[in-house]
């Protein structure tokens, strides 16, 4: 093999293999991402932290509809060591939320590798380390990265979620998930039908309705409907208070504002606002105006979905009706068991942490996941800080 050979044939090896060495891998620049990076920071932890997309937190800049507002107030949704400015509003717009992550990305220093892609996370037991490859789509190279810890924080909202429902692919109209539905005005006049009863779901069938649309929403299971006044005064009262109390005073103020709501097709869960979170990671709904119109028969409610022919919707308890578009507003799912090969001490078969919180956010071999625990920016400062503390101790 002539010289000339040799150093061209290691030159493409070069290209297409590179090798980065770092204590911590965090793979997800969403808020979780951000938070355990700036959490690191402050004690003085290396990292290196990868991102899929060109851009930080790209569900809130490129899946979210335009009247997004943060559901909780800003005093609860705060990522570590930055608060909102005093003049910011209770309840933060999506703009500004996005503003204020590039201010904590710019306050920490903090420098995502954006279009990197992880393939796989292995664990050596011999070498104690993570090696983790990684698709650099700006080169086309392959990096491996080595590091003792790895935070996954590629989010519990990762991979659309759609039902499977008889006759869907055969729908005659539009099918569009909420992560693409920006706003209502293109559907004035046409007959939507919302699938999923959750916040975004109920603010989706509002912002249509508001727009014109003939709209309907299917509301499958119990579900809980506060004012936002409302969960902020649980939120404040439960830090003091027994949680059984709090929800009692929450199912109470809610049924005086809202009334009976079982004529209506939707009905309360047995469990209270909190404690359904806490158990199961299920919000209640905090209504935008949602149920005003449903009271007044603008937006209808449907029973689950029994089958689709051509543009018709079958309904299980009702009679069927035509529409022109479907918005699947059924959330997401963790892609991180796509590849994660050796985190089954603590993630499981659908990507969520084994675990209950609070003791979710750390697994064996010095692996982490941060906002995975459904607990929202509040549960996301928390993972952050409990990681890097974590951290600093076996570092050292």
């Amino acid at each position: 093999m002539s010289h000339c050979y040799r150093t061209t044939l290691v030159a493409l090896l070069f290209l297409f293999r590179m090798e980065e060495k770092t204590v911590v891998l965090i793979v997800g620049a969403g808020p979780a991402g951000l938070a355990t990076a700036a959490c690191l920071t402050q004690l003085s932890i290396p990292y290196v932290i990868v991102e899929r997309e060109d851009c930080s937190a790209s569900l809130w800049r490129n899946r979210a509809y335009d009247r997004l507002k943060l559901h909780l107030a800003k005093e609860f949704c705060e990522l570590p060591y930055m608060s909102y400015p005093a003049e910011a509003p209770t309840y933060i717009p999506k703009d500004q939320f996005i503003r204020y992550l590039d201010n904590y990305i710019e306050r920490f220093n903090i420098q995502p590798k954006y279009y990197t892609n992880v393939k796989s996370s292995t664990y050596d037991q011999d070498k104690q380390c993570w090696f983790t490859l990684a698709h650099d789509m700006a080169t086309s190279m392959v990096v491996r990265y080595t590091s003792r810890f790895l935070v996954v924080a590629s989010g519990e909202n990762s991979a659309e979620n759609i039902p499977t429902i008889p006759g869907l692919n055969d729908f005659a109209g539009e099918t569009i998930h909420s992560s693409r539905y920006k706003s209502g005005a293109a559907y004035s006049r046409k007959n939507v039908l919302v699938v999923g009863c959750g916040n975004s779901g109920m603010e989706i069938a509002y912002d249509l309705a508001s727009h014109g649309a003939n709209t309907a929403i299917v509301v499958r299971s119990p579900v809980h409907v506060v004012t936002k006044e409302i969960i902020r005064c649980g939120m404040t009262l439960v830090q003091r208070m027994p949680v059984e109390t709090v929800d009692d005073l929450l199912v109470r103020m809610s049924n005086c504002v809202f009334g009976d709501l079982s004529r209506h097709g939707i009905v309360r869960p047995e469990k209270g606002p909190l404690l359904l979170k806490a158990k199961t990671g299920r919000s209640a709904v905090i209504d935008v105006g949602t149920i005003g119109l449903i009271k007044k028969g603008t937006i209808k409610v449907v029973g689950n979905i029994s089958k689709i022919k051509g543009n018709i919707v079958e309904f299980e308890g009702t009679k069927a009706s035509t529409f022109d578009v479907i918005v699947f507003a059924t959330g997401y799912n963790s892609t991180a068991n796509t590849w994660l090969k050796n985190g089954e001490s603590m993630l499981n078969n659908d990507g969520l942490p084994k675990k209950e919180f609070p003791n979710h956010w750390k697994g064996a071999n010095g692996i982490y996941c941060a906002g995975l625990a459904k607990r929202g920016l509040a549960g996301i400062a928390m993972d952050a800080r409990n990681i890097a503390n974590d951290i600093l101790s076996s570092w050292h």
